[in-house]
C-alpha cells in the first residue's frame, strides 16, 4: 500500500506531503489545479521521463519520495536486489531530479532506474488517462489475456519463446552455412593452411613470456655481465680488497678471542651467518653470468622462436591460449566440411525437431489461452453490465496467426457488439473513447481479483462517462477498493461521493507566485466539494442537500456489498 507521497519543488508544487489510506481514495479538484501532476510525480519517481520544464521556477532540482508497506514478495525482491529492508518493512523510493543527473534510492541506498521498476512493479499499478487507447492494438489483448492465465501459461510461453528461440538460430545457421562446391573447396583449404600453420608451431602454454624474459636478458647480456662482474669483485673473496677476503679475515680474528666472553662468542656466530650469506650471494652471482653466457646461434634461435609466437598471436589471438583455441575450431570447420553433407542433414534434422518442439508447445499455449478466454469473456462480460454495458456481446477471440512468433501461433483479440441485433466487431471499429475507459475498468476489476499489487491508480477512468453510468463506474472502483488500496482521480461527484478518503488539490496565487497543494477533506469539506462538482457556484442548502443524497446513496451500496 502507498503510505505517502512527498514532492519538493516540481512544477507548480512548491513542498507537498500527503498520506493515503486504504480503500478508496478519491482526488478532486478544479480544473488546472494540478491533479494529473500529482499522479505524474508518483510516475517520475518509478523512473518516469524527466524534463528540465518539470522543475519549479528558480529551483536547481526537484524530490518525489514514495513509503510504501511491503510484504513477503517484496522483502524477496529486496534480497534479490541486494537492499536492506526497513526494520517496520515499509520501502522507501525517492528520485532527486536535476537536470543532467538524477539519484534513485530505495531506503537510502543508491540504486538504478532498472532496480526501481522491478520494485515498482509488485507494488503499484498506474493507469494513466491515455492507457485506454492501448485497447484499439491486439497486441494489448494477448497481453491481458496471458495475465489472466496466470503462471501455468507463463511456464509453457517460456518453452515456446526458447523452442522458437532455437528455430531461429537453426534456421541462421543453415542460411550461413549454405555454400556451392567452390566456395566449400576456399573455405577447407584456408581452415587447413591455418590449422598446419598451428600445429606446426607445437605450441606450449607460457612459453611465449619465458622467451621474452630469455630474450631481453640476451640482449641486455654485456651490460648485465659487465656490472655483475664488479659487483663479484667487491664482494667475492678473489681480489684481496673483496668483501669476501676482509670478511673472512674478520672472522678469523673474532674467532680467536672469542672463546674469552659469551658475549664474543655470540657475536661470532652473528658474523658467521653473514659470511655465509655473502657466500651464498656470489655463488648466485656466479650461475646467473653463467647462465648469460650464449652464442649467436642461441640468440637467433629465440628470436625466430619469439617472432613466430608473436605472429601467431597477432594472426589467431592475443595469448598462446587463444591460438590454440582457433586452431581447435579450424578443427571442428575441418571436420565438419570434410563431411559437409552428413552435417548439413544433421542441421535440417535438429531444425525439425526444433520445429516440432515449438509446434507442441504453441499448441500447449493455445490451449490454455482458448480455456481461459472463454472464462475471462464471461466475467468481462459480468462486469461490462455492470458497468452500464446494458446489452452487450463481448467475446475473446483466440484465432490461429498467420505466422508463429515468440509468443506463440495466437492471434487474439477482443469483439465487442453494444447495441442488439449487431455483430461482433473489433474492439478498435466501434468502441467510443468512453467505452474504451469502461472496459479498461472491467479488465482491472477482473484482473486484481488476480493480481498480487496493493495498489492501483485510475487517472480520470471517467473520460466520456457521466449519469447513471458514472453511477455504476463508482460502484465497480469500490469493488475493486475492498481488495486493493485505490487512487483515483475524478471530475464526478458519483465517483467522488463513494471515497472512503476525500482529497482536494488546490491551487493558490499570489502576485508573483503560484502553488499547487492537496489536503485530506473533513466530511463537511467533502460535501462542499461534491457540490461544487454537481455544478454549484455557492454552497447554497439546496447544493448541499444534493451532495448528501449522494454520499448516501454511496453509503447504502458501501453497505451492501459487504
Amino acid at each position: 500500500m502507498l503510505l505517502s507521497l512527498h514532492v519538493k519543488n516540481l512544477a507548480l508544487m512548491e513542498e507537498t506531503e500527503v498520506e493515503f489510506g486504504p480503500g478508496l481514495n478519491i482526488l478532486t479538484g478544479e480544473t488546472g489545479a494540478g491533479k494529473s501532476l500529482l499522479i505524474g510525480s508518483v510516475t517520475l519517481a518509478l523512473g518516469g521521463k524527466f524534463e528540465r520544464e518539470m522543475l519549479r521556477k528558480g529551483a536547481d532540482s526537484a524530490l518525489v519520495e514514495l513509503v510504501f508497506t511491503g510484504d513477503e514478495r517484496v522483502r524477496g525482491k529486496l534480497a534479490e536486489l541486494d537492499l536492506e529492508p526497513e526494520e517496520d518493512d515499509t520501502v522507501i523510493i525517492s528520485r532527486k531530479l536535476s537536470v543532467g543527473k538524477n539519484v534513485y534510492r530505495v531506503n537510502g541506498e543508491t540504486v538504478t532506474a532498472k532496480q526501481v521498476k522491478e520494485l515498482a512493479e509488485l507494488l503499484i499499478d498506474i493507469h494513466g488517462q491515455h492507457e485506454h487507447q492501448s485497447l484499439l492494438h491486439k497486441k494489448k489483448h494477448m497481453e491481458i489475456l496471458d495475465a489472466y492465465c496466470g503462471g501455468k501459461l507463463r511456464e509453457e510461453a517460456e518453452e515456446v519463446e526458447a523452442a522458437y528461440r532455437e528455430c531461429r538460430d537453426l534456421e541462421r545457421a543453415l542460411e550461413e552455412e549454405a555454400m556451392d562446391e567452390e566456395a566449400k573447396a576456399k573455405e577447407q583449404a584456408l581452415a587447413q593452411f591455418e590449422l598446419q600453420e598451428i600445429e606446426q608451431a607445437h605450441l606450449v602454454p607460457g612459453e611465449d613470456e619465458e622467451l621474452e624474459q630469455r630474450y631481453r636478458l640476451m640482449v641486455n647480456s654485456k651490460r648485465i655481465t659487465e656490472n655483475l662482474s664488479e659487483s663479484y669483485q667487491y664482494t667475492g673473496n678473489d681480489s684481496e680488497n673483496g668483501a669476501g677476503a676482509a670478511l673472512s679475515r674478520a672472522l678469523r680474528a673474532l674467532r680467536s678471542v672469542s672463546g674469552l666472553d659469551g658475549r664474543l662468542e655470540e657475536m661470532e656466530g652473528q658474523l658467521s651467518e653473514i659470511d655465509n650469506l655473502l657466500a651464498d650471494y656470489n655463488r648466485d652471482l656466479a650461475e646467473y653470468m653463467a647462465d648469460c653466457e650464449f652464442d649467436d646461434a642461441d640468440f637467433a634461435a629465440v628470436e625466430e622462436r619469439l617472432n613466430l609466437l608473436n605472429h601467431l598471436k597477432e594472426k589467431y589471438g592475443g595469448t598462446i591460449e587463444a591460438v590454440t583455441a582457433y586452431g581447435e575450431d579450424r578443427q571442428k570447420v575441418l571436420d565438419k566440411l570434410m563431411d559437409y553433407d552428413a552435417y548439413m542433414q544433421g542441421l535440417n534434422e535438429k531444425l525439425k525437431a526444433a520445429e516440432k518442439r515449438l509446434t507442441s508447445a504453441c499448441g500447449r499455449l493455445s490451449k490454455i489461452r482458448r480455456k481461459n478466454a472463454a472464462v475471462l469473456t464471461g466475467q468481462l462480460k459480468e462486469a461490462l453490465v455492470h458497468l452500464n454495458f446494458a446489452t452487450v456481446e463481448f467475446e475473446i477471440a483466440v484465432e490461429p496467426a498467420k505466422t508463429v512468433t515468440a509468443k506463440g501461433s495466437d492471434d487474439v483479440e477482443f469483439l465487442i457488439s453494444t447495441n442488439p441485433g449487431e455483430g461482433l466487431k473489433p474492439l478498435s471499429q466501434v468502441a467510443s473513447g468512453g467505452e474504451l475507459s469502461r472496459v479498461m475498468l472491467a479488465i482491472k476489476t477482473v484482473l486484481a481479483g488476480r493480481d498480487d499489487i496493493d495498489t492501483l491508480i485510475f487517472d480520470e477512468i471517467d473520460t466520456g462517462i457521466s449519469g447513471r453510468t458514472a453511477w455504476r463506474v463508482s460502484e465497480q472502483l469500490d469493488t475493486v477498493a475492498h481488495a486493493h488500496q485505490v487512487l483515483c482521480i475524478t471530475h464526478l461527484p458519483q465517483i467522488a461521493a463513494m471515497a472512503d478518503r476525500h482529497f482536494v488539490i488546490e491551487k493558490s496565487s499570489t502576485r508573483d507566485n503560484t502553488i499547487t497543494d492537496i489536503r485530506l477533506l473533513e466530511e463537511e469539506e467533502s460535501l462542499g466539494e461534491l457540490a461544487r462538482l454537481l455544478g454549484s457556484d455557492t454552497l447554497t442548502p439546496a447544493a448541499l442537500s444534493n451532495a448528501k443524497e449522494m454520499r448516501l446513496q454511496a453509503a447504502a451500496h458501501k453497505t451492501r456489498s459487504f
